[in-house]
C-alpha cells in the first residue's frame, strides 16, 4: 500500500503505507481524491513539525470509496461514496459548552492523526457523510473547504439581500463567495492577485483590488453608500485587519477566517465602541455545515472544475507542493490517492 509522507521542511517521500483495519466504530476507506489545504503547505513550509511529529501522512481534504466497516457501524455500508469530516472528539471538557468541533480535546485527523494522501485510510466512521450520484469523487474533495466557507457564512448570519465583503479570494474566500451567493447575498470580493480577479469577475462577483483602487469608495459606490453588513476577513494581512473595521456599517459583522497567528496585527477598536461593531471567529466546521456542503456542492452552483488548477497522481506530492510554492495565482490542487 501506497503513502505519501511528510519528513521534514519542504520534503515529501512515498512510501509503504499501513493497511489498518477497521475496529469497533471505524470504517477503511479507499481514498479517491484529496486537496492541498493551505494548512498543509504550511506543514510543508516546515512550521508545525512539532504538532504533526514527521514523518507523517498528513492531508484532509478528502473523498473515498468505502472498503471495509467495523462492528457497530450503521450510517455507511461498503461501496459507499463519502466525504470526511476530519476531526476526531476527545472527552467532553465543561470549557466547550457542547460545541465539540472546537473542544480542547479535539484531535485534527490529517495532522494530529494521519491523513489522507495514502491509498487506504481508516477513520472514525461518524466522520463520514454520503455522496449523492451526482457528484463526482473529484469534485467530493472540495467538500470540507466548502464546509468550511458554509460554518463562517452561518456563524456571520448572513440574510438575503445583505452586502458582504470577502477580503482575500483564495480558495476559501472563493468558496464563501460562491455560499454568499447562495444564500441571494450582495457579494463583493477584495483580492491583489490579478489572475484571481478575473476569474471572480468572470464568476460575476464584484471585485476590487486594494493594490490599485480605494476600497472604501469602490464599496460606497456599490452598495449605494450602505456599506457592508457582513465582512470576511480571508487574508490573513494587516491591511486586511484595518478593511474589515473601516468597511462594515452601524452593528455590522465581522467574520474572522484566517488564521492570524505569529506577527500580531493592529486593530482599530474604537471603530467597535463607535458603531457598535461585532467580531465573530469562525473555525472549522460542524456536521450540519457538511450537509449544507454537499447540498451546496450538488446543485451545481460552484465550479469546481474551474476551481481546480491540477490534477496530480500521489507520486507526484512533492512536485505538486513546489508547484504551489511558484503559483501565487493557483486555487485548488487535487491529489489522485490511488495513482
Amino acid at each position: 500500500m501506497k503513502a505519501a509522507f511528510y519528513q521534514e521542511k519542504g520534503q515529501f517521500k512515498i512510501g509503504e503505507g499501513k493497511l489498518i483495519k477497521p475496529g469497533p466504530g471505524e470504517a477503511r476507506l479507499e481514498v479517491a481524491y484529496c486537496g492541498v489545504c493551505g494548512t498543509d503547505v504550511h506543514i510543508y513550509h516546515g512550521v508545525m513539525d512539532q504538532r504533526v511529529g514527521p514523518p507523517q501522512t498528513v492531508g484532509h481534504e478528502a473523498s473515498a470509496v468505502v472498503a471495509e466497516v467495523g462492528e457497530g457501524v450503521k450510517n455507511v455500508s461498503v461501496g459507499d461514496r463519502v466525504a470526511v469530516r476530519p476531526l476526531k472528539f476527545g472527552a467532553p471538557h465543561v470549557f466547550d459548552k457542547g460545541f465539540a468541533h472546537v473542544g480542547k480535546n479535539l484531535k485534527f485527523i490529517g495532522i494530529d492523526a494521519p491523513g489522507a494522501f495514502q491509498n487506504s485510510w481508516t477513520v472514525p466512521a461518524y466522520t463520514l457523510h454520503k455522496l449523492p450520484d451526482e457528484l463526482s469523487l473529484e469534485n467530493g474533495a472540495f467538500i470540507e473547504p466548502l464546509a468550511v466557507a458554509c460554518h463562517d457564512v452561518k456563524i456571520g448570519r448572513v440574510e438575503k439581500g445583505e452586502n458582504c465583503l470577502v477580503i482575500g479570494g483564495g480558495p476559501i474566500g472563493t468558496l464563501i463567495a460562491f455560499v454568499l451567493k447562495e444564500k441571494g447575498a450582495n457579494v463583493i470580493v477584495s483580492e491583489v492577485n490579478e489572475t484571481r480577479l478575473a476569474m471572480l469577475a468572470g464568476f460575476g462577483f464584484d471585485v476590487i483590488n486594494p493594490a490599485k483602487e480605494n476600497v472604501l469608495e469602490r464599496v460606497s459606490e456599490l452598495t449605494s453608500e450602505k456599506m457592508i453588513d457582513c465582512a470576511f476577513e480571508v487574508s490573513g494581512s494587516q491591511p486586511g485587519v484595518q478593511t474589515m473595521t473601516d468597511v462594515v456599517n452601524v452593528r455590522g459583522r465581522i467574520v474572522m477566517v484566517a488564521i492570524h497567528g505569529g506577527e500580531q496585527k493592529t486593530v482599530d477598536l474604537f471603530k467597535f465602541f463607535w458603531s457598535e461593531i461585532e467580531l465573530l471567529g469562525a473555525r472549522l466546521y460542524e456536521e450540519d455545515d457538511y450537509e449544507e456542503a454537499i447540498r451546496i456542492a450538488s446543485s451545481g452552483v460552484v465550479p469546481f472544475e474551474t476551481l481546480t488548477t491540477k490534477v496530480s497522481s500521489l507520486d507526484e506530492i512533492q512536485q505538486v507542493f513546489e508547484e504551489i510554492d511558484n503559483n501565487p495565482a493557483g486555487m485548488k490542487y487535487l491529489i489522485d490517492c490511488q495513482n
